[in-house]
């Protein structure tokens, strides 16, 4: 009864006018450019602390004073972290230097295009293993601070590519008969089964900590707007985007799920955000879950798989 009542006595959602979240940390990864840069801007503006994840030192620093730029007084700083080794995550968390995280937004990711098969240096299919294992084995290590936080949130950026794709169990690291776009798609739904199946087992044990999973539906660079030297567009780019307004959007746009994923107290762990519009554009909404995704035999098995590529056997203990 007491989450009805909360529910229904909270605003309706309104991303021109967010609610304030002074006090809180939120965690970025990946939020020096693209999505991931637009939901750091988006979450700063609210008086929250927000921490960029980022390999780069030098795109972070640019991340950091347009944001500062375009949110007087806005509370950004950065880590230094790469999802591609699994061994130098613990050290990123340790450098956060909080004593509690309100929020992690798995945004961060590689995307290859073509050809040949590349790895990380543990080993792993260079797309699987940063953009989904990387952001499992992170998450470990975070838990201890999500859980020191009230009502903590783990939001994953999925991705609308995904929802064609299904996992091969027997070939997580796309060994046999590789296709970049069907590896890409498959590491993020790879997330996207995580992020669901983490809320299940947080359920189970207990936890305040809530797993939600958006996507950012149909989001171009072409179609986003300038935010130098983060991201520029020019105004032919512009104009020959013009057409593909009408069914998709830009990155800015692509970003408010996983903002709305962060704020808005009436989102619940397990449930699935993305685009009003044909799930490609629009305002944020919550939709059904993909039926594929819904599958909780497919998500333990790739559960376990993950914890044993990660060599997390200490993570169920966790979360």
């Amino acid at each position: 009864m007491s989450s009805i009542l909360s529910t229904s006595s909270a605003p309706p959602w309104n991303r021109r006018r967010l609610p304030g979240a002074d006090g809180r940390v939120f965690l970025v990864t990946g939020g020096n450019a693209g999505i991931g840069y637009f939901v750091a801007e988006q979450l700063s503006a609210t008086g929250a602390t927000v921490v960029l994840g980022s390999r780069s030192p030098a795109k972070a620093e640019a991340a950091k004073n347009s944001i500062r730029a375009r949110v007087p007084g806005a509370r950004v700083r950065a880590v230094r972290l790469d999802l591609a080794d699994l061994s130098s995550l613990a050290t990123t968390v340790e450098s956060l230097e909080v004593e509690r995280l309100d929020a992690v937004v798995h945004n961060a990711g590689v995307a290859l295009d073509d050809p040949p098969r590349r790895e990380t240096g543990d080993g792993h299919e260079l797309m699987f293993g940063t953009n989904h294992l990387g952001h499992f084995a992170l998450t470990r290590w975070l838990m201890p601070l999500l859980s020191a936080a009230p009502t903590a949130r783990v939001v994953t950026m999925g991705s609308f590519a995904a929802k064609s794709e299904r996992l091969d169990l027997d070939d997580l690291q796309s060994r046999k008969g590789y296709q970049p776009k069907r590896a890409y798609g498959r590491s993020k739904l790879a997330q996207m089964y995580f992020g669901v199946e983490l809320d299940r087992r947080l359920r189970a044990s207990g936890s305040t900590v809530a797993s939600v999973v958006v996507h950012p539906g149909g989001a171009l660079d072409s179609l986003t707007p300038s935010r130098p030297p983060v991201h520029v567009r020019t105004t032919g780019a512009r104009l020959g985007a013009a057409p593909a307004a009408l069914l998709l959007q830009g990155k800015h746009a692509g970003a408010w799920p996983a903002v709305r994923a962060v704020l808005d107290p009436t989102v619940r762990g397990g449930q699935l955000w993305g685009p009003r519009v044909f799930g490609l554009r629009g305002e944020p909404r919550r939709e059904p879950v993909w039926n594929h995704l819904a599958d909780p035999s497919v998500a333990a098995r790739l559960w376990e798989a993950s914890r044993d590529l990660t060599n997390g056997r200490e993570y169920s203990s966790r979360a």
